[in-house]
């Protein structure tokens, strides 16, 4: 007898679209708990470089650990690392696979929620890693190149990832040439579909001039927030040299050039607008790729949506 798949909503879509609020209304609504799939909001003190959401970390009701809470709901796989400890996809995949079942268990909804589309589409496709052991000498090495450098190094040793990876993500350029060492090439990665779970993906639709309006908007208030004074307490409290933050990418790449006196505060703007709105055009292209997204404006049919979902039982 086949078991019942259990449910677990995707909220996803570019930078600035309004992810965070709408999964949380979809928590209060559907009795949920927040995954995040980001993959830079995983770290301690990257707050308005990131967009990330006000939270506090509070006791869960048995006291038994803390979980950080945004709007009294439960937000899980954010605001967790030291800045300087690394964390992969893979490591993302079997965390977030033990907090679907988690949620699940309590009966909870969970709601995976972020625009880093590989992360999410390792948990939904199932998608299979190669096991290479993390080779700490080439990383020194590797780490002093420039993020060019390093996308060039891998087009020449795998043209194939290299138009596939984002060739601005340091880490994951990293990670690609440490695997190529080891056997050769990137493997291509396989999956298969998750035997616990069904996923409904809610797309968050914008049109190019809402979303770069709200790009804008959302900037201007990480501005006033305090996104320069951020980026100097990394540097002098917590010890990161600037190439280190640069490698966090967007406003934390800018800001660094802008606090050396390389650039003025009118060209840092403009810069880390551009970037924020290639960064939404990259993930636009990434996800529209996957034929299962339902792309929605409309909070109503999106709650209608995942009603539906909810009730149709699948095996």
């Amino acid at each position: 007898m086949n078991k019942l798949k259990q449910k677990a909503i995707v909220v996803l879509g570019p930078t600035s679209s309004g992810k965070s609020d709408l999964a949380i209304k979809l928590a209060k609504r559907f009795k949920g708990e927040i995954i995040s799939a980001d993959s830079r909001q995983i770290y301690r003190h990257l707050n308005q470089g990131t967009g990330k959401i006000l939270g506090t970390w509070e006791k869960e009701p048995e006291g038994k650990r803390k979980v950080f809470a945004s709007k009294n709901i439960p937000h899980h796989l954010i605001d967790f690392l030291p800045l300087r400890q690394s964390y992969s996809v893979a490591q993302f995949k079997v965390d977030c696979e033990r907090l679907l079942s988690d949620i699940s268990s309590r009966k909870k909804l969970p709601i995976i929620c972020g625009g880093t589309g590989f992360w999410i589409a390792a948990v939904t496709d199932g998608l299979i890693f190669p096991k290479i052991k993390p080779n700490k000498s080439l990383r020194i090495k590797l780490e002093k190149k420039s993020t060019k450098n390093l996308f060039e190094d891998l087009k020449k040793i795998d043209p194939r990832r290299a138009e596939k990876i984002d060739s601005n993500n340091k880490q994951r350029l990293i990670r690609a040439l440490e695997i190529c060492t080891a056997i050769g090439r990137v493997p291509q990665v396989k999956s298969k579909p998750h035997p616990e779970f069904d996923f409904l993906k809610i797309g968050l639709f914008r049109t190019k001039e809402e979303l770069n309006q709200k790009i804008q908007s959302r900037l201007k208030t990480r501005w006033l927030n305090g996104m320069i004074k951020e980026v100097q307490e990394l540097n002098k409290n917590h010890k990161l040299s600037w190439k280190k933050i640069q490698s966090f990418g967007l406003a934390y790449y800018w800001i660094p050039l802008y606090l050396q006196g390389e650039i003025n505060l009118a060209t840092l703007k403009e810069k880390v607008y551009l970037a924020e709105k290639n960064y939404a055009k990259r993930q636009r292209t990434w996800f529209k790729r996957d034929l299962q997204i339902h792309w929605l404006s409309s909070e109503e049919e999106i709650f209608n949506q995942v009603a539906n979902f909810i009730q149709k039982s699948s095996l």
